[in-house]
């Protein structure tokens, strides 16, 4: 039966330091508006058919979108009016992103975590502060949520608030909802990560909480910023929000619902999975995950806490080891 969470250790839980991350652009100081349009261009026009994440492996390797944008449309062979102007209305479009808060990947200040799992987004829009660095858990769950469900997200999220670590889920109603309500609440901090584009707002009942999120924490959006709502960019959402937390925290959810489809990314992403036993006693698919590695039950929010505090503190007493090992 869950209850409510014990408070605090006296002192936050030590954030830990990001596992070091290769550098995506070591030629950053070429990276420029000319090279981001050529990379939405390429987004949008996707020649030969390559996936988002082709493209922006094939820049990587290149260190350069206008490099690959030349390679896939030579002159000469196309309609070069056509190609121009679709770098033109790019970079058009980019000159008013800037006010929305545009990152590519390529940027400096593109999420490390992200660039670990392999379906990062090319392009992020945000609205609020974006840290360069953010350990936070993803708190998810059942839009249609029950309210034991409800009691259950708000009390892990005060919990994870309380602890310093910032609460990542995915302005739904439901569960999703009364997570990022509760932590902005709590004083903490919260990430919406959305299936819409940025200028948007879904669902609607959810706008101010959405302004709120904006000004007091933070809304992260991988898709062109009036993008409506679809069946596909809700499992891509779910995705970037794996990738963004350290670790899934699954409150309450149905054989179908979205959470069972961010679980499993978590797993492929190498990220822990922490359900709660309101999801595993109600459904069959949590049977397929709980003897993985990294994957943990908790019987209340006490448990529930206590796993993410063992997530959080877990690189960092690696740290500590090798740092040890080192001065000897």
């Amino acid at each position: 039966m869950f209850y409510s969470i014990p408070s605090p250790r006296s002192a936050e839980v030590e954030a830990p330091r990001h596992r070091e991350t290769p550098t995506l652009n070591p030629m950053a100081d070429r990276w420029d508006d000319t090279e981001r349009a050529a990379l939405v261009a390429l987004l949008r026009t996707r020649p030969n058919g390559l996936s988002w994440r082709d493209l922006a492996r094939e820049i990587e390797q290149r260190e350069s979108a206008l490099h690959v944008w030349e390679e896939h449309h030579p002159p000469g062979l196309f309609d070069e009016a056509t190609q121009n102007s679709a770098l033109h209305e790019a970079e058009r479009d980019i000159e008013s992103w800037h006010e929305l808060g545009f990152l590519t990947f390529m940027d400096e200040l593109y999420p490390p975590q992200l660039r670990e799992i392999h379906d990062f987004p090319p392009v992020l829009f945000h609205q609020g502060k974006l840290p360069s660095e953010e350990v936070g858990m993803a708190v998810v769950g059942s839009r249609q949520a029950s309210e034991l469900g409800v009691t259950i997200a708000r009390a892990v999220a005060t919990g994870l608030a309380d602890r310093g670590i910032t609460v990542i889920s995915g302005l739904a109603k439901g569960i999703d909802a009364a997570a990022h309500t509760a932590a902005l609440d709590s004083g903490g901090r919260t990430v919406a990560v959305i299936g819409t584009g940025i200028t948007r707002h879904y669902p609607a009942e959810n706008r101010r909480l959405q302004e709120r999120i904006a000004t007091e924490g933070l809304v992260i959006s991988q898709f062109w910023p009036d993008s409506p709502p679809t069946r596909q960019s809700f499992p891509m959402r779910n995705a970037v929000m794996s990738g963004y937390s350290r670790a899934t925290i699954v409150v309450e959810a149905g054989e179908h619902s979205g959470a069972r489809i961010q679980a499993r990314q978590a797993i492929a992403h190498g990220r822990p999975v922490i359900l709660t036993d309101l999801v595993v006693r109600n459904n069959k698919w949590p049977a397929e995950l709980i003897d993985r590695p990294g994957v943990h039950v908790a019987g209340s929010t006490a448990e529930v806490i206590a796993a993410a505090e063992h997530v959080v503190s877990g690189p960092a007493e690696i740290d500590a080891l090798l740092n040890l090992t080192a001065d000897r």
